[in-house]
């Protein structure tokens, strides 16, 4: 079987498996999004524009990190806890097809959650999004690389395991995070771990495509982006072909 009928044949049987829940996953998602924007607010009392912005543009970003960084891997171990994992893993088909199929899956179904969080984020705080199509392979390049990394996260820890460490994940991108607010807030050996994640990278590309005048380093955050992204496939692949 070829890669791309394997992969559309994969995301057909998502699409049956979750087609009764769709509906709730998405209302979900959305209501993630409006918390975001409406719930944070009420912990700063008086909120200037720059932290207005940060809050406005952190919003659709935690939701993308969410959904790569907490559902994705929690839904990967739910499947090797049920055998499903197993299943895929016997059948005669590419093995990075079942990561495209469900990457895929997971990234339509948080799409809606993403564009209100933006339009609910424009109008809480006041300002204008600048949308141009650089945002489109901006918001595709995050949620790709935040659900390889989750999904790579899945395969190489015990189910249990992955499940306690993407709730505790979800806990650290609101808290701990430069993604609501600026880096340089945070202590300085938590500014030095996040060098290395791509949590800030994600955060400062979406920025950068909705705020005019942002400044970024972009082509450090793509290559930051496309490392972890190659390194978690490579785990992932590695894994699936040692378990089939």
């Amino acid at each position: 079987m070829t890669s791309a009928r394997a992969y559309w044949l994969l995301l057909v049987w998502q699409w049956h498996r979750f087609k009764r829940f769709l509906v709730m996953i998405v209302v979900i998602q959305v209501m993630l999004a409006f918390g975001m924007v409406y719930g944070l607010a009420f912990l700063i009392p008086n909120i200037d524009p720059r932290t207005a912005l940060y809050l406005a543009t952190g919003a659709p970003t935690i939701t993308l990190l969410v959904m790569g960084l907490t559902i994705v891997p929690q839904e990967v171990s739910q499947g090797k806890l049920t055998g499903r994992f197993d299943y895929l893993a016997s059948l005669p088909i590419p093995r990075l097809a079942t990561l495209a199929s469900d990457v895929t899956f997971w990234l339509l179904a948080q799409l809606p959650g993403t564009a209100l969080a933006l339009v609910v984020a424009s109008l809480r705080f006041d300002f204008s999004l600048r949308i141009s199509w650089v945002i489109v392979p901006t918001i595709l390049l995050v949620a790709f690389s935040a659900a390889c990394v989750g999904y790579a996260l899945a395969m190489v820890l015990a189910p249990q395991v992955a499940q306690q460490l993407t709730s505790f994940i979800s806990i650290g991108l609101l808290l701990f995070s430069p993604v609501n607010f600026p880096l340089e807030r945070l202590p300085g050996w938590l500014q030095g771990v996040h060098e290395v994640l791509p949590i800030a990278a994600m955060a400062d590309l979406l920025r950068g495509g909705l705020l005019a005048g942002y400044e970024s380093d972009v082509g450090r955050d793509l290559v930051m982006l496309g490392t972890w992204a190659v390194l978690a496939s490579a785990v992932t692949w590695r894994s699936l072909t040692k378990a089939s």
